[in-house]
């Protein structure tokens, strides 16, 4: 398991730096600065998570329940908020309605909420 949460944290973290980079540079040039400061947000959110579990996966062993909980909640998560908020921050620039995808933003705020609910739980 702590492989899995490793390799989660690296994939997480790499993707993270590579659309950082493109938001940074390539991004810039075709959509809005507001839709690019939330492209943001979902960088910066995935970049918290990849770090929360290099950390989780070095130092935990994964045979409580809250533990894994930690590691399905955050990584579920994270894509859901992230993912969410980069196809919306380019739903102007495709000229696509993605707006069935504002609700999903806010669930994976809250898994990720519970992943962090599952690691005090876990240290309690």
């Amino acid at each position: 398991m702590n492989n899995l949460v490793i390799i989660t944290a690296a994939i997480l973290g790499s993707t993270a730096i590579m659309l950082g980079a493109f938001g940074a540079h390539a991004f810039k040039k075709i959509i809005s600065e507001e839709k690019l400061a939330s492209f943001e947000v979902g960088v910066r959110y995935q970049m918290y998570i990849a770090i929360t579990l290099l950390v989780l996966g070095f130092n935990l062993h994964f045979d409580l329940y809250s533990e894994r909980l930690a590691f399905y909640s955050m990584t579920a998560g994270t894509l859901l908020f992230s993912i969410s908020i980069y196809l919306l921050s380019f739903a102007q620039y495709w000229n696509k309605n993605l707006k069935f995808l504002g609700p999903i933003t806010p669930l994976g705020g809250l898994l990720m909420i519970v992943g962090w609910v599952a690691l005090i739980i876990r240290f309690i």
